[in-house]
């Protein structure tokens, strides 16, 4: 049984709002229906009622939801035991972390910490933000880093206090490059280059510009930083990215504003609390103390 369907069950069951849900599970609003779907599907009820934006847990829904929290402890409980007898033979620490953590202080901490502790099996490597909070549900990765726009739930543990914010990327021939700040509404009547849902900046972004009365003329939606940055130096449309994400060596033509009032993001590391793996704890640790 798929148990990221059973915590989307169980944390919807909570917020009774998918938009929430799916920024609580790292994911998208028709991923978290689909999940749903899926489980009423498996189990031949209905596990909520759905009027407009309103969802209500069923009689039905409430009679499963202890037993579905029960399996999820369960799996908890199995994955740490399966950590604590992986460690005592091969201690390894596998941490993922956002396609940018190069350019925050998370990066140089997490070979500081290698060098330190020699002994330790450190498997680091990047994934898309939307899969990150996946692979420590599953037990892919003991640690995380990524970009929060909101608290996690209970269930995980979040250390750092490392924070970025939204500015506006454009050509230097645009009219509003000249400013020092700008607002969305700015921004109104410009095309808009954005990275997609799977780097978790598009749903705030679309809050942000939805909060402020614009409808954006979105002419491009990808995950390349890289193309958009590329699109912007000729001269196509303006772009919303955090301050820290992108790099403008080579692309000399685009500018960033800052975006005010300004919305920030923590940027930190996160792990399950169930995770209480002898490497873990050091990694913790090592960056408690620094």
């Amino acid at each position: 049984m798929d148990t990221r369907k059973l915590a989307t069950f169980i944390d919807l069951a909570q917020t009774c709002n998918y938009s929430r849900t799916a920024e609580n599970i790292f994911s998208t609003q028709a991923t978290v229906s689909k999940y749903i779907m899926a489980l009423e599907k498996d189990w031949g009820v209905t596990l909520f009622t759905r009027d407009h934006r309103t969802v209500t847990l069923t009689k039905a829904g409430a009679a499963i939801l202890p037993s579905v929290k029960t399996l999820i402890q369960a799996e908890q409980r199995l994955l740490q035991t399966i950590d604590q007898q992986i460690n005592q033979t091969d201690p390894t620490l596998v941490i993922k972390g956002i396609p940018t953590i190069s350019r925050y202080q998370a990066f140089q901490l997490i070979f500081q910490f290698n060098q330190q502790h020699p002994e330790i099996n450190l498997k680091f490597s990047e994934a898309e933000t939307n899969q990150l909070m996946a692979s420590l549900d599953d037990g892919r990765a003991d640690i995380v880093f990524t970009r929060l726009f909101e608290k996690p739930q209970a269930e995980y543990a979040v250390l750092g206090e490392e924070r970025d914010y939204f500015v506006a990327l454009m050509s230097r021939d645009n009219s509003l490059a000249q400013q020092t700040a700008l607002t969305v509404q700015d921004l109104a009547h410009e095309p808009f280059l954005l990275l997609d849902g799977a780097t978790n900046v598009l749903a705030p972004v679309m809050q942000t510009l939805e909060q402020a009365g614009v409808v954006p003329q979105i002419v491009y939606e990808g995950r390349r930083v890289d193309l958009i940055l590329e699109m912007l130096n000729q001269k196509m449309g303006v772009s919303i990215m955090m301050n820290h994400s992108f790099d403008l060596a080579g692309y000399e033509n685009v500018v960033a504003v800052p975006i005010h009032p300004k919305q920030y993001s923590q940027l930190a590391f996160i792990k399950r609390q169930a995770n209480q793996s002898e490497s873990v704890r050091l990694f913790w640790q090592f960056i408690q103390e620094n």
